[in-house]
């Protein structure tokens, strides 16, 4: 079972350091990551932190720039 957005303890964001190198893009498993204006962006609300996938989110271990950040979900 996979979990909502809401559920995870954490989020993925990516930050404007970003330099479209589309190393992430390929890695995530639910096409969770497109191009919004300048750079990508990770939708929150597809985006399953690589759950069943990789041990962790896999875009956060790819990107040669660290642009890929893991942040706390605010609590409800």
């Amino acid at each position: 079972m996979t979990m909502s957005a809401t559920e995870y303890a954490f989020k993925v964001h990516i930050d404007d350091s970003c330099i479209n190198c589309d190393m992430c893009v390929p890695e995530c498993p639910s096409d969770s990551i497109t191009m919004d204006g300048k750079h990508y962006q990770i939708n929150a609300d597809t985006c399953i932190r690589c759950e069943h996938y990789y041990d962790s989110p896999n875009c956060i271990e790819v990107c040669p720039i660290d642009s890929v950040i893991q942040e706390p979900t605010p609590a409800p």
